[in-house]
């Protein structure tokens, strides 16, 4: 898996496609919660759920399906009477693909079992055919040595950088619109 803070962060470079400059943050914070959702599959090997099931790590929680469920959820949970500026359309677009880029990057890592895109319809896990990140270890103990430190600069390399490259686009459509007297 890519870690949280670069699913994290995908999540607030997309948002910069819908930002409103007088809107309330938190929908940005709940884009940011939704990116990492999908990764809450982990606790089940606690209770003896394998990596490959359809509960398994990258499984049901990183599909497509799941992505549009945790949309719908964070909209009924934090901004059932909307938000000003937002249509509901526009809140479960971006939460939808807050949470699906998290499958996304996922399948980009060189470790684990693929993932289940179209799951609950179809199982097989599937990796894209590019995959240059390293896999970040599970558990945050792991996470702080030097295996961590080569994860995190493949993500800087292969994530993060190509994310504020997004973050910048998606910022120029949102000025060129205002100077042209738009959003």
């Amino acid at each position: 898996m890519a870690s949280l803070f670069t699913h994290a962060a995908v999540a607030l470079s997309i948002g910069t496609f819908f930002y409103k400059p007088n809107a309330s943050k938190r929908w940005l914070v709940a884009g940011a919660v939704c990116s990492a959702l999908p990764d809450l599959d982990v606790v089940g090997f606690r209770f003896g759920i394998r990596y490959g099931d359809f509960w398994g790590h990258r499984g049901f929680t990183h599909s497509l399906v799941f992505a549009a469920f945790i949309a719908v959820v964070a909209i009924l949970v934090g901004f059932r009477h909307g938000l000003p500026g937002f249509s509901q359309l526009s809140l479960w677009l971006y939460f939808f693909l807050a949470t699906a880029s998290h499958g996304l990057l996922d399948a980009m890592t060189d470790g684990g079992l693929g993932v289940a895109f179209f799951s609950p319809f179809d199982n097989r896990r599937y990796f894209l055919p590019w995959r240059p990140v390293h896999v970040s270890p599970i558990g945050a103990g792991r996470f702080f040595t030097a295996r961590g430190l080569d994860v995190m600069r493949s993500e800087f390399v292969w994530i993060w950088i190509p994310a504020a490259l997004l973050a910048v686009c998606g910022w120029m459509v949102r000025f060129s619109g205002r100077r042209r007297g738009g959003a």
